[in-house]
Parts: C-alpha cells; structure tokens; sequence
C-alpha cells in the first residue's frame, strides 16, 4: 500500500527570541511522531516565521500559500499535519478554515485528536475550539504581564525602556542588564544623558513659546537661524524624515513631551487592535497606535535623568496649548465626513511632498502650503499654497484606465510590460548609484556632528550640515521617484488572463461611491504628481504591490501583477 502524502504546516513568532529552525524541528518531530506509524510521509512544508498567532491564515504568507494549494487539483499531498495547534489556531480561526479542508477533501491531522479531525466528532470540535481560546488567552496573559512589569519598571525604578532618545538627550551605558540571561548574552542597560547642543535648544523653545511665539514663528526662526532640526542633528535614527527644516510638529512634539522635565514616563501611546473591515471579521485586526489621556501615563516617583525645564514650566505650556486647541460653541458648524479619491495618492510636483485633501465651495480640493522658510532650506521657488480640484483629476484618471483596459490594447501592452523585463533595468542601475551616493553622505554628516562634539564652530558646522543635508535631500526625492527595478520576468499567458479579468474594472469606476474608488485607487498602487504651472499631472506606479488585489479590486477580478499601468501611451494627465 502506497504511503499517504502529507504537508505539514507550523508557525514560530521570533518576537520572544524563539529559535526558528529549533522551533520547527520539534514541530516536525511531533507531526512525523502522529502519521508515520500509518504510514504517512511529510512532501510538503509551510511554516510561518516572525507571524503572531493573532494574524488570520489568510494573512499569514505560509498559510495563505497551504490554503491556495488546497485548491489545486494536481497538488502533491493528500492531507495536513499541524504538530502544534496552539501556534497555528488562535480565537475563532479553526473555525473559518477547517471548512476549507473539508470542502476539498483534505484531511487534517493533529496529534490532540490522535489522528484526522472528524466533523461529524463533537468531540474533535470541542477539542479544537478549546485550544483556540487558550490559545488567544496565553496570548493575553503575556501581554498583561510584559505590561504590568514595564509600568513597574518605568514607575518604581526610572528605567529607560527603548526607543529613540528624545531629542536633546543622548544615550549612555548604564551597565550590565539586570536580567541574568540578557546579561550573559552582553546586553546593557542604558539612560539618557543631555546632549549640549541639543538640550540648548529644547530649552530656548519653551522659553520662546512661554514668552508668546506661536509653533509656526518658532519653526521658522530655528530654520531662519541654521539650526538643524531634530532628524538633520541625528540622521542614523532618523531615516524617515528628509531633515531639511524644522516643522511645527516637531516643535509641538518637544511642548508635549513630558521626559524633559527629568522624569520617565510611559504608557504615552497605546496599541489598539481594531478590525480591517467591519463587514468581514475573518480578516482579522490590524495594530494602530494611539495616544492615551494624561491619567493614563506612568511617571517615575523620582527623577530619572538630568531634566532640562521644569515641571512648573511644562505645566504651563500645556496648558497653554490646550487653550489654543479647537473650542465647540453653539455656533461651531460641525462637519460631515468627507471622501477624498486620491487621498495619500496626490504629491505635489515642485517639492514633492502629498498634498492634503481639503473641503472648499462643496467639493475636494488638495493643496500643498510650503512657509517660505521651508522654501529657502529645500533650495526651491514655491508658491505658499498649491491648490487643484479632484474633479479635475478624476475623469481624466478613469479616461486613462480605461484606455489601459481596453481589449484592443491589452496586446500591445502585454508586449510592453514582457519586454520590460527581458534585461536589467536602467532604473535599477541608477538606484544603486544613488544609494551609494546616500550612504557617502551620511558618513560625511557623521564627520560634521563630531566635529561639532570636538568643539568645533557652531556656526561653521551647521552650515556644512545644512548643504550636505540639502544635498542628502535631492537624492533622496531622485531615489524615491524612480520607478521599482523588476527582476522576475512575467508570464505572458498569466498577464493576458488577469489583464482581460480587468474589463470589468472601468464599469466599477464608473458607479462606484467617491469612498470605494479611494480604495481601489490606493489598492492599484497608483501615486499621481501634480505640476501646478504646466496642468499635468503625472501617472505611475508605486514599488509596493503587496497589497493589490487583498481587499478591494479582488473583488472585480484584480490579480496581484506589477507593473500593471507601464504600458499607457503617455503617463501625463492634461487637467488646463
């Protein structure tokens, strides 16, 4: 009798230093120890790595891959073996995909049953809830613990607890770590200690804003007078950011900073876990982060490094910001909400940055306000503020999909996007230059800050700084709108089949509410720059295609393929 072939499918989350291969070894081991006595044999693994067991299979890229498999005819196993049930179903999980298994006729082993789980088994059923839900509580307790120790720690012995330090600090050794384990490991504790320069700095913005300056007026002075802002004085942690000019949300996030007053405090920001569509729990929930009320933090009893205002000084810039904050009268017209289609989609063509949507004369507008003194520091003439309709924007958008979609073209532009990928791409070559050229410019900045650490000239520094950084800035805007380099050639049958699936896509445009072409928008990965003097606005394709076809567009037929809108007559939208 010939040996039943199996996949076998486990899960390991690295987040609590869990060993990956140990991990699955163990769970190999005890998925051969259930079926080889019955002559089975493992042909096929799936195993999930750095996946919290909260992530639904859907989600998970391992599991997503097993379900998929299931509904291939030729597939090479006849069952599933899962080693350990509590890393693979957390909650309800079990019983949104053992359904699956069970229309496609795929048995699926667990050692807790001994055996296939049999659905006609109240039992079996039994057993397999019971291990979701402790499952989902494990999970929690772990949170509540962690939880209650950092509280603890923060509280009762000042502790710095990780992050980036906040600007006008540093970070020090502060000896070995206090666990035994991390300690043998070579892991050390670390506190904040006041950067010079920086810590100046902090000081002179309270005191400016105490004085009667607004965040905009103190913004502008530090740029007016060279100052670097915060990611430009230390660009190793802070990456994100182009650190061209100080902003009026860095310089209300150092207001609202309570740390600067010497104490720690924790607990500022919560993570919530809120659903990705209400009308489709099966997907599970996404992580936010959000800011928790004053009641909630966790000050230290004492003071926890050197401070650098003082608390009667905090105090009092909050609550003079609070003040200045949005006052509902009788009179405050209350708004409904308002759809933008090209929310997050629409950057603005002379400095680069999105443009915000904003509701004028009952419709969407985006606009771009650039303070002249950004201006000065980004090296470029702009207008203080960039405005364009949507309605502007969008017919001529649908207008140039539905030429994309069209079936006379979709020869043509299947010849295009193939051809795109039969050698390296120019694109590729240039970003490796410029990362390059990066990477130079970050090591100069770093000569520049230590020179400023040896006692070097202020002044004399911070102009170097400014032009290397401006520089660092150009490069970065050059590097970001490249379009993505492909590697993989593309398979001409599959793109015929998915694009011709995409006929249906110009209809939904058509009818869809302004809040479901937003989705589909952002779901084809399209970014659009808008040049204010020539009317145009130019098309293309974000490097990030993960996410096509997850959601939205699935449901007319996307598939999730690169490099879908390359192959357009023109990418420039005439809007004059």
């Amino acid at each position: 009798m010939s040996a039943t072939r199996f996949a076998f499918y486990g899960r390991v989350s690295t987040e609590d230093n869990q060993d990956p291969e140990s991990s699955r070894a163990w769970q190999l081991t005890r998925s051969r120890a259930l079926i080889e006595p019955r002559g089975g044999v493992i042909v096929a693994e799936f195993f999930d790595v750095d996946k919290s067991r909260s992530i639904p299979w859907q989600r998970r890229p391992q599991a997503s891959a097993l379900l998929t498999e299931l509904r291939n005819p030729d597939r090479d196993f006849q069952a599933v073996v899962i080693g350990e049930p509590h890393r693979a179903f957390y909650g309800n999980q079990y019983g949104l995909t053992f359904p699956l298994f069970e229309h496609f006729g795929v048995p699926l082993w667990v050692p807790e049953v001994g055996g296939p789980i049999d659905s006609s088994n109240e039992a079996h059923d039994l057993v397999m809830s019971v291990f979701g839900g402790m499952s989902k509580g494990e999970r929690n307790r772990i949170k509540i613990r962690v939880r209650t120790a950092m509280s603890a720690q923060a509280q009762v012995e000042g502790r710095f607890l990780g992050g980036r330090p906040p600007y006008g600090y540093r970070l020090v050794d502060a000896g070995p770590h206090p666990n035994p384990a991390k300690a043998a490991d070579g892991r050390r504790m670390h506190r904040l200690e006041l950067d010079p320069f920086a810590s100046a700095v902090v000081a002179r913005i309270f005191a400016d804003f105490l004085a009667g300056y607004g965040l905009f007026a103190i913004a502008e002075r530090l740029t007016r007078e060279g100052i670097l802002c915060p990611s430009a004085h230390d660009p190793a942690r802070n990456r994100h950011s182009s650190g061209v000019a100080w902003s009026k949300g860095a310089v209300r996030a150092i207001l609202t900073n309570p740390r600067y007053t010497g104490y720690q405090v924790w607990n500022r920001q919560r993570k919530d876990e809120v659903l990705i569509d209400i009308d489709d729990v099966g997907l599970g929930h996404t992580t936010k982060l959000r800011w928790n009320p004053q009641d909630k933090w966790i000050w230290s009893d004492a003071p926890a490094h050197p401070p650098i205002v003082s608390r009667e000084d905090f105090e009092a810039v909050q609550e003079a910001l609070a003040s200045r904050g949005h006052r509902y009268t009788d009179k405050t017209v209350r708004r409904s909400r308002h759809y933008y289609q090209l929310r997050s989609l629409l950057r603005c063509g002379i400095c680069g940055r999105r443009m915000q949507g904003e509701w004028n004369n009952e419709m969407p507008y985006y606009r771009c306000r650039f303070p002249q003194e950004y201006a000065l520091a980004n090296h470029v003439t702009h207008p203080r503020n960039v405005y364009v309709r949507e309605r502007d924007i969008t017919p001529k958008l649908e207008q140039w999909l539905a030429r994309l979609f069209t079936p006379w073209n979709i020869e043509r532009t299947l010849d295009q996007m193939v051809g795109a990928h039969g050698g390296p791409a120019p694109a590729a070559q240039e970003s490796e230059l410029l990362k390059r050229q990066l990477a130079e410019s970050d090591r100069k900045l770093g000569q520049h800050r230590a020179a400023l650490e040896a006692g070097a000239d202020p002044v004399i520094v911070a102009g170097w700084m400014r032009e290397e950084q401006s520089h660092r800035s150009e490069l970065e805007r050059r590097l970001r709108r490249l379009p993505a380099a492909r590697s993989a050639r593309m398979d001409r049958d599959a793109l015929a089949a998915s694009l011709r699936k995409l006929g249906d896509l110009v209809d939904v445009l058509r009818d869809a509410r302004p809040s479901r072409k937003a989705k589909i928008y952002a779901e084809l990965g399209l970014e659009l720059t808008y040049y204010p003097s020539q009317r145009k606005v130019l098309v293309a394709v974000t490097s990030n295609q993960d996410s096509i076809g997850s959601e939205c567009v699935s449901e007319v037929g996307l598939e999730p393929i690169d490099y879908l809108l390359g192959s357009c007559d023109s990418p420039w939208l005439d809007i004059s």
